[in-house]
């Protein structure tokens, strides 16, 4: 599957389901939810931030364009009593210049999702499970500055149409 412009939150829930037992291989049962109301403050222990520049398109006017970065804030947390996690994702949207009716969520392709899996699923097995991290994703943590691809900016982050900015939480380095 090629890079999509359209949002399938499908996509990641799927994939997660397919990917959790390879990646994680717990007796530990995880669901994976959407919450597109996820705001708050979340510790470096319960949260992975996840920025890439993506291509967005708008409902409105059927506008595409590249946007700088695209943020997707996972939060996970596993209940030790229960054996039960839990995967929250919310996905930050960016407003179309020409509309600015909305916040549009952007598409993903089915490799990106898995790439940002992979970075979540790393996460969990260390903050829940105690397990290291690879050196080979620190150093890549640690040359970007920010959890997610690499760094290619084109044109000066644009804040008044990112939600996560107008939220506080984007990734964007002033």
């Amino acid at each position: 599957m090629g890079q999509s412009l359209y949002w399938m939150p499908t996509l990641w829930s799927e994939c997660f389901e397919e990917m959790l037992d390879e990646e994680l291989g717990s007796s530990d049962q995880w669901a994976f939810h959407f919450n597109y109301g996820l705001t708050e403050t979340l510790t470096e222990e319960e949260k992975m931030l996840w920025c890439v520049c993506k291509f967005t398109l708008c409902d409105e006017c059927s506008k595409t364009w590249p946007s700088a970065r695209v943020v997707v804030v996972f939060r996970y947390r596993l209940r030790d009593e229960t054996g039960r996690g839990t995967v929250l994702m919310r996905p930050f949207g960016q407003a179309c210049r020409r509309c600015r009716e909305e916040f549009e969520l952007p598409g993903f392709s089915k490799n990106e999702v898995e790439e940002a899996l992979l970075r979540l699923f790393g996460k969990i097995r260390k903050n829940c499970y105690g397990e290291e991290e690879e050196e080979v994703e620190e150093e890549e943590e640690e040359e970007e500055g920010s959890e997610g691809s690499e760094k290619v900016w084109k044109r000066p982050h644009e804040k008044a149409l990112c939600e996560a900015c107008r939220l506080g939480i984007c990734c964007q380095e002033e």
